[in-house]
């Protein structure tokens, strides 16, 4: 059997596990691939730092530029941190004529339509499954899987971190900032907090998907993208109360007559009897609905070593296979030219919105009055006790309803002399598709 050379940059816990597995499974994954994966070299920030596996100081190098230009590499692992240097790496290697394997969203998001075009254009392969969704297997599935298929609707919870926070919030009746501590000691939290609890670590992975179902980049500018920060506990109560839970999702949704895609990543009301629903804790869960196959769900772990680091192993089988066997697969399933965006106007789904209001009457009629005047339709509305005896909670659900009407809508109700602070407006999952 022929081998391949395989260097990886970035040994922390993912670039570990997979120089371990290609150790110990080197036999298997030989077979599997029709050809020896060989661990060859890596590059690591500091040569003397002690790791989980024993790798010879003449592997070892500081400068991860020495993989990409290395001619006995023949697979390159991007599995550092950051984005500028992990660019300037992956587009050396592609260059080069390597395959590159990476697990870097922030990279792949900001920087995709460089890559793959560097890709094709030197006839090189970027391979990527281990960006989005960690164990899960959603990149092969969406572009090998179900090639058949066109993508009205994909939905998911992509941050292992904040459904932990949101489950642990639901089931202990414990406050944000109480499981956010918990979370930052166990390591769940990134250093740079805002990429999980403000959304942006989903919208990276948001825009990987929207890109592979759909050939077209949406950028962080064009996608509309909130966390978790102002859910509280009444709201996951009183959202049980309503028959759904709350989940960070990412949406996705392609309105096949008029060829417009919207994505975007807000907390979001599930009904509870779909699976999504009831995936909790660190776990990760996407559905894809296909206009042949229908709707088809994947749960699993989204994040950690080995979750990672099997995605990765994926990946270099492919790429051992591809490059064997002079197989060129394209980056992402979609074919025909790339959809255009939905303006707001086209979005329509139900909203939950909690308002805390004076408790005087002529309130109701206001409140209605301005609803209204924005053609919304309210479906549910319940009045909950506050704290202060002169103020309540009012809790309402709408029927479907454009984004732009409804924003307008809650724009006016801050403006509103007897809303008493910020409104807090929720989406709720649409799957009418």
């Amino acid at each position: 059997m022929e081998s391949l050379n395989v260097a990886i940059a970035g040994l922390g816990t993912v670039g570990q596990g997979v120089w371990k597995y290609l150790v110990e499974q080197s036999g298997p994954l030989g077979q599997r691939a029709g050809g020896n994966l060989i661990p060859y070299r890596a590059a690591v920030r500091d040569l003397q730092k002690k790791r989980e596996v024993e790798i010879p100081a003449s592997q070892l190098t500081t400068d991860p530029m020495d993989l990409a230009n290395d001619p006995q590499v023949d697979i390159l692992c991007e599995l550092m941190g950051g984005v500028e240097l992990p660019r300037k790496v992956t587009l050396a290697a592609l260059e080069n004529g390597k395959s590159v394997i990476t697990a870097n969203k922030a990279m792949i998001c900001e920087h995709g339509a460089e890559l793959f075009e560097a890709a094709e254009r030197t006839g090189a392969r970027l391979y990527y499954e281990a960006s989005t969704a960690g164990g899960i297997p959603i990149i092969k599935a969406v572009r090998e899987g179900l090639v058949a298929n066109r993508f009205p609707l994909i939905y998911g919870i992509l941050n292992g971190t904040c459904n932990y926070i949101l489950t642990r919030m639901e089931r202990e009746q414990k406050s944000f900032e109480e499981i956010v501590g918990d979370a930052r000691r166990l390591g769940y939290v990134e250093a740079d907090e805002s990429l999980d609890l403000d959304g942006w670590d989903t919208a990276h992975k948001a825009a990987i998907l929207a890109f592979l179902a759909h050939g077209r980049w949406i950028s962080m500018q064009e996608m509309p993208v909130e966390g978790i920060r102002e859910v509280t506990l009444d709201d996951l109560a009183w959202a049980k109360e309503l028959g759904y839970r709350v989940k960070l999702l990412a949406v996705i949704t392609r309105h096949l007559e008029s060829n417009c895609i919207f994505a975007d990543v807000h907390p979001t009301l599930v009904p509870e009897d779909l699976v999504l629903a009831n995936v909790d804790d660190v776990f990760n869960g996407v559905s894809v609905t296909g206009n042949i196959v229908g709707e088809t769900t994947y749960i699993g772990r989204g994040a950690g070593q080995n979750p990672t680091a099997s995605a990765v192993i994926t990946d270099l089988v492919d790429a051992t296979i591809d490059r064997l066997n002079g197989v060129t697969l394209p980056p992402h399933a979609s074919y025909g030219p790339a959809p255009a965006l939905a303006e707001l106007d086209d979005v329509r789904r139900p909203f939950y919105l909690r308002l805390r209001v004076a408790d005087r009457s002529g309130v109701l009629a206001d409140i209605a009055r301005i609803m209204a005047h924005h053609d919304v339709s309210i479906e549910q509305l319940v009045q909950k006790p506050y704290r202060e005896p002169d103020q309540a909670h009012l809790i309402m659900t709408t029927h479907c309803t454009s984004e732009r009407q409804m924003r307008d809508a809650v724009r006016d109700l801050e403006a509103d002399h007897a809303v008493q602070c910020k409104p807090l407006l929720l989406r709720i999952l649409n799957v009418e598709v």
